[in-house]
């Protein structure tokens, strides 16, 4: 495996399946870790995937992958909206970023309209339900290749 990409999911994605499943759609989030896994082997890609409720760890994380040297697809959730010290740590990122919504942002209330933390992102995919994940992953495969040869 040439390249890792770490997969990171912010609060309450936990819940998928569970929470507002009419924005949400049914699909749990070990089903979409399932998926992700699955392209990632035929993208010959290192995969790290991991959920958290807590800010900290997500930027704990985001750290871990940069001195990795890994490419990051994170759904923030709820931070992308709010968490400054979660852009600051995708900026630091040397390898592509792509952050990931389920739900198209754009068409949603206000609160949810802007995220902060896309600033840190080399793209944005949003709107196409989990599917979202799998597009990124090959986003990424392809950014990382093209740097590399």
């Amino acid at each position: 495996m040439t390249h890792t990409v770490h997969i990171l999911n912010g609060p309450n994605l936990n819940l998928l399946g569970i929470r507002e499943p009419h924005l949400y759609g049914h699909t749990t989030l070990p089903q979409v870790e399932q998926r992700c896994r699955a392209v990632a082997a035929e993208l010959d890609l290192g995969c790290e995937f991991r959920q958290s409720n807590h800010e900290g760890v997500l930027v704990d994380w985001v750290q871990e992958a940069r001195a990795a040297g890994a490419a990051v697809l994170i759904n923030p959730a709820g931070l992308s909206f709010r968490s400054i010290p979660l852009l600051d740590a995708l900026k630091t990122i040397e390898q592509p970023v792509i952050e990931v919504h389920i739900t198209n942002i754009h068409r949603r209330e206000a609160l949810y309209q802007h995220s902060v933390t896309a600033n840190g992102a080399t793209g944005v995919i949003c709107g196409l339900g989990p599917l979202g994940y799998e597009l990124a992953l090959r986003a990424l495969a392809a950014q990382m290749n093209a740097a590399t040869n």
